[in-house]
């Protein structure tokens, strides 16, 4: 598709601006001369924090932003694109990107990011300080013929059971039903965590009515985790959402959003993780996982046992997004309660009895009270065991034999995504590299945004898959959700 104007009219020139980051000057011009010799249009060097230095900046004289690269410089480059529209040139577009990453990983750096938009607008707000390359009608052709993207494998069965009804006959049966579980685990908003509390406010209680169930759980979702980041309150609100989550005076559609949303915030340490990979291993540093994020995923490690003692009772796309969150978690679950969760349905469910989902902590019995702090920090030499509670190295595949039939017995027809996601939360509970990089291929054929996670040698395929886990079990419930 070149156009779609009706008087044949070719489309304005795009053009998308690039960010490399190099160790040192010369790194940095010999990266731009290749990005010339592609055909950028304009490419400038210039020291990292540059700014800072000229007294005419905003900048001039203030705490550098980004201090781990005090000495690095920057390429900025603008490579323009004609003759087809935006969503066209997207296939072209991310096989730029994966060549431009490579180039700077060649040179010791990496992608730091892009900007896009139509080329007249970019050329124009272009920086021209550091210029080395200047070539005003220099184009980065796309291939003839554009390439296009896959079409993705059909579906597999719509999950059944989600549609509203009953106790969801509306937004208010949905607030009615949070707040009652708010209020039979912390009583009052003094005593909940600041990310649950203002659901026990009066200010809540005689405020306006929520339009939609949307609304509201997306008002949930950022209370506990603003714009999706982990702070010590999304530790605090975990017992809460889990509690939400095996409750089954909810909705199961909502439960399942609650769920999607547990495995979006177990996924966070491994997608910072895999997004951040070239610019660790040009940094010569190891991945320092926040202690925020950390400690949200083992605060949802320990409330995994009580939630799968539920599978019998819950529908498939339930027991669907349960297993992706133990996939995410498998490594994070507290040694004293791998067993419980990896035992038969019967030791599942005398857990869930002394351990309901609900409860405020579920912290093994033998932890000290003070054990959840401990989860920040690494232990002191010499400290006593109890506080350890990472699961062994051994947990996942201690797991994987407690859901391997429990998997194969959801609908997934060979070949379709949710197969293919089936495939990757097997090997992710397994542990299985092998077969880790046979899925994350396979759906790489299918979905090649991927393509850009899976290009770095950089990033673990652990990492990446989890990574992506989350969008792929939310676009596979997503149309049962809100049909």
């Amino acid at each position: 598709m070149t156009s779609t104007d009706p008087a044949g009219a070719s489309p304005p020139a795009w053009a998308v601006q690039h960010t490399l980051c190099l160790p040192s000057e010369d790194a940095a011009r010999q990266a731009a001369s290749e990005l010339a010799a592609l055909g950028h249009r304009l490419v400038a060097v210039r020291a990292h924090d540059h700014f800072r230095s000229d007294p005419s900046s905003f900048w001039y004289g203030k705490p550098s932003l980004d201090p781990e690269l005090t000495g690095w410089w920057q390429v900025f480059s603008l490579a323009v694109h004609t003759g087809h529209e935006r969503r066209a040139l997207e296939p072209f577009l991310r096989s730029e990107r994966i060549r431009i990453a490579g180039l700077a990983r060649s040179h010791g750096g990496f992608h730091q990011g892009c900007a896009e938009g139509h080329a007249t607008t970019l050329q124009q707000v272009f920086s021209r300080g550091g210029l080395v390359h200047k070539h005003p009608t220099a184009e980065v052709a796309p291939p003839t013929p554009l390439p296009t993207d896959p079409a993705p494998p059909g579906r597999g069965p719509r999950w059944t059971g989600l549609a509203p009804g009953g106790p969801d006959g509306g937004p208010e049966d949905v607030v009615r039903a949070v707040v009652a579980v708010a209020e039979r685990m912390y009583g009052s908003a003094e005593d909940a965590p600041d990310s649950v509390g203002w659901l026990l406010e009066e200010d809540f209680a005689f405020g306006e009515p929520y339009e939609t169930t949307g609304a509201f759980l997306g008002d949930l979702a950022d209370a506990v985790a603003h714009q999706g980041t982990c702070t010590d309150d999304t530790v605090e609100a975990v017992p809460f959402l889990a509690g939400l989550a095996g409750d089954g005076g909810l909705p199961a559609r909502v439960r399942v959003i609650v769920l999607c949303d547990l495995l979006r915030l177990s996924a966070t340490g491994p997608s910072l993780a895999a997004s951040a990979a070239d610019r660790i291993a040009a940094l010569g540093g190891a991945w320092q996982e926040p202690a925020a994020v950390r400690m949200t995923r083992r605060a949802i490690g320990r409330a995994l046992p009580g939630l799968l003692a539920r599978w019998g009772e819950e529908s498939d796309a339930v027991r669907f997004t349960l297993a992706a969150l133990a996939a995410a978690v498998s490594e994070d679950i507290p040694a004293g309660l791998v067993a419980a969760a990896s035992g038969p349905p019967a030791g599942a469910a005398a857990l869930a009895a002394s351990t309901p989902a609900d409860a405020p902590t579920a912290l093994p019995a033998t932890a000290p009270a003070g054990a959840a702090a401990g989860l920040a920090t690494t232990a002191p030499a010499g400290a006593p065991a109890t506080h350890a509670t990472k699961a062994p190295v051994g947990a996942p595949t201690a797991l994987a034999p407690h859901l391997a039939d429990r998997l194969n017995e959801l609908p997934a027809p060979a070949g379709s995504p949710r197969a293919d996601t089936l495939a990757l939360i097997s090997a992710l509970l397994d542990d299985d590299e092998t077969r880790l990089a046979t899925a994350l291929h396979r759906l790489t054929s299918w979905r090649p945004a991927l393509a850009e996670r899976t290009a770095t040698p950089h990033a673990a395929p652990r990492q990446v898959a989890l990574a992506v886990l989350p969008d792929l079990v939310r676009e596979d419930v997503g149309p049962a959700l809100h049909p």
